[in-house]
């Protein structure tokens, strides 16, 4: 009689071990594997064409995080794990193709826990003379189908933990000032930097002086108001200093046409109506600057050879992330990232000191 292989560092740690003593887990690979499959069917349904880009890139772009660094010794240049392939995929929007997606591997060096593994896999998008309110139709649709693919009975109904999850769109929509004003109080529309900070010190909200104004305020969302968004929730219209890479509202000053989407309090998909001004997004790229000046190691670098794709011209397009771990997580009622992936980052082993 063997005792149970049940540890959670053992089992990741030996996934031979694991998949092998406890069979009944293989069902979570089987599905996600499923899910996958299912939203390739639906790009490919649309007339996009998959992809791929670098993983080795000269210069870290497409997102706000701290790369992993590595050096070629041929080139005798400095390169970075790619944080995101989305620069990529929009210069080849502007090479003529009207949709492109790719199923990536990123790698960011940040911190691990529950939802976050420094290397994991994200679905991302583009689609020309489109916008981000089409591409809020786009995601309930595919993700009902995902839904009801994955289930036994083919309803949209997922359980997470405790909740009943209803892909089933329409989805709500809520304005990210809205979300903080609604659960918090707090106006962060009109506030000041210093008023944010005292906000951030008052309750006890981890900060650091290296932070502007959009990393307070995305700070204080993700402390404050992440945890209510249960069912899936369009957070639409973010200030324009949050996103570098979108393009300015076209009704509201100093919002951008951007939304991510939150289920079960945890942020599962990022999309805009894409930046295709040149001039906007060199100016944007230097406001970065002055951030990892100030000592923000997240803050975009400026990329050039992007800004002359863009003079080239790009466009209209909208564009999506997808963080496929996250969603698998959420399709098969885990709580932890690791039980999606076959082998997770893991601590190296301590010596046995016996």
């Amino acid at each position: 009689m063997f005792d149970a292989f049940t540890d959670p560092e053992q089992r990741y740690r030996m996934r031979y071990v694991d998949l092998t003593v406890n069979p009944e887990l293989r069902q979570i690979f089987v599905q996600r594997a499923k899910l996958i499959r299912t939203m390739r069917a639906y790009l490919d349904e649309l007339g996009l064409l998959e992809v791929e880009t670098p993983i080795l890139q000269p210069i870290h772009g497409g997102a706000a995080a701290r790369p992993f660094t590595t050096h070629h010794n041929t080139l005798d240049m400095t390169l970075y794990l790619r944080i995101a392939n989305e620069l990529y995929l929009k210069r080849l929007i502007v090479a003529g193709f009207d949709g492109v997606y790719e199923f990536a591997k990123m790698f960011r060096n940040e911190g691990m826990d529950r939802t976050h593994n420094p290397e994991f896999t994200a679905l991302e998008f583009y689609v020309a003379y489109k916008d981000y309110n089409w591409m809020m139709g786009v995601t309930e649709q595919m993700l009902g189908r995902v839904a009801r693919a994955l289930s036994p009975d083919g309803q949209s109904m997922v359980q997470a933990g405790e909740h009943t999850i209803d892909f089933a769109g329409p989805y709500t929509r809520l304005t990210m000032f809205d979300a903080i004003r609604k659960y918090t109080g707090l106006n962060v529309e009109t506030a000041t930097e210093h008023e944010l900070r005292t906000y951030c010190r008052e309750q006890h909200i981890e900060i650091d002086a290296s932070m502007g104004k959009a990393k307070l305020i995305d700070e204080i969302f993700g402390e404050k108001v992440e945890d209510h968004l249960i069912q899936p929730t369009f957070l639409i219209d973010y200030p324009v200093e949050m996103s570098p890479l979108t393009k300015k509202h076209r009704s509201k000053p100093g919002l951008v046409e951007r939304f991510e989407l939150f289920v079960n309090g945890k942020e599962v998909a990022n999309a805009y109506s894409e930046l295709n001004d040149p001039v906007d997004q060199r100016e944007r790229f230097e406001d970065q600057l002055r951030l990892a000046a100030r000592g923000d190691e997240e803050a975009m670098a400026m990329d050039d050879d992007f800004i002359r794709a863009l003079e080239y011209g790009m466009p209209p397009t909208a564009g999506i992330g997808f963080g496929i771990d996250r969603i698998t997580m959420l399709f098969t009622g885990q709580s932890s990232i690791q039980e999606v992936l076959f082998f997770p980052q893991m601590r190296p082993e301590r010596p046995d000191t016996e």
